[in-house]
């Protein structure tokens, strides 16, 4: 579907700003299709990326700053996620032993079989995103990535 028909409206002043409706409205749709799946596990688009983040670092403990800072959404506030996430038994914050100021922060085997039972789903998460092939996802990969400098 069209940008205008979606938000109806006719033409935009330019090609610039059709663009950033565009990408505003996009990101809008995404993420409630996102929300949408990820309610079934009862996680948020930002604890499911704490998780992932978590996963990525292969059991090595992460302090909250590093978390923040790779996380997608930076607006969020990653110590709210991280205290539902230990609620969830999904992932556990203990002493960091160089450090007594920072806290460690690591996915649990619980949050890990979470993400597992997702992989398996995930294909079905972003089936709208075939709607492109491979090319031209890899085309739009290097637009976004060129758009951000």
């Amino acid at each position: 579907m069209k940008i205008e028909e979606a938000i109806k409206q006719k033409a935009f002043k330019d090609e610039y700003q059709k663009l950033a409706v565009n990408l505003m409205f996009t990101e809008g749709w995404l993420a409630g299709m996102q929300n949408q799946f990820l309610k079934d596990y009862d996680l948020s688009i930002q604890q499911f990326n704490i998780l992932r983040i978590l996963r990525g670092s292969k059991g090595a403990p992460m302090a909250m700053q590093d978390i923040s800072e790779r996380m997608i959404d930076r607006m969020s506030n990653c110590s709210r996620l991280v205290e539902k996430l230990r609620l969830k038994n999904m992932l556990q914050r203990r002493e960091c032993l160089e450090d007594r100021r920072q806290v460690d922060i690591l996915i649990t085997p619980k949050g890990l079989d979470v993400l597992a039972e997702l992989d398996k789903s995930m294909k079905h998460m972003n089936k709208h995103l075939h709607a492109l092939n491979e090319t031209e996802a890899q085309t739009l990969n290097n637009l976004l990535d060129k758009l951000r400098g």
